[in-house]
């Protein structure tokens, strides 16, 4: 089932992905409040190249504080240049990515999929993925409106990037 990735945009149609968005600032040197979107901390240590609008960034130094990460970042110097990127998503080339255990996939890699049933017929789309105590739920779009499908496997018989498609499993009550 897949990893619990905010990696968020899908690798064949960006060069970056989303690891991370600045929701603040902190201090006087242009230090920012980081909301981590990956379950890889490593990406955030000191000396890493990060992307911001399309710009080149070195991590001069990492902390975690309170669920937050605080970032200083190289050329960002003060509390005006820091404010400015309130908002903007932190990003890496997609070929920086980790690779995963077989059977995990980055989000980005699942939202988008065509989801069919074992008999082929069309069931939707994926547009996002939903965090659970126990297991992800994809929301499909489709000809019956919007469905919630537990990312589990008696549910997901199988995934293929690939060809952009899932097959499920229905069973009563599902659908």
């Amino acid at each position: 089932m897949p990893k619990r990735q905010s990696e968020e945009q899908k690798a064949h149609d960006y060069a970056f992905v989303v690891v991370g968005r600045v929701v603040g600032q902190r201090g006087v040197k242009g230090e920012v409040k980081v909301e981590v979107l990956t379950d890889f901390p490593d990406r955030f240590e000191s000396g890493r190249e990060v992307f911001v609008d399309g710009h080149p960034l070195t991590i001069e130094a990492s902390h975690l504080q309170k669920g937050y990460l605080f970032l200083k970042l190289s050329t960002i110097d003060s509390v005006e240049s820091a404010n400015q990127l309130r908002g903007k998503d932190i990003e890496i080339p997609v070929g920086q990515l980790h690779d995963l255990p077989e059977g995990d996939y980055y989000r980005f890699q699942i939202i988008g999929l065509t989801v069919v049933n074992t008999q082929g017929e069309p069931v939707g789309e994926i547009l996002d993925i939903l965090p659970t105590g126990s297991n992800d739920v994809y929301i499909v779009r489709g000809p019956q409106g919007e469905v919630l499908i537990p990312a589990i496997e008696d549910i997901v018989q199988s995934i293929d990037l690939e060809n952009g498609r899932m097959v499920i499993q229905v069973i009563d009550g599902l659908l």
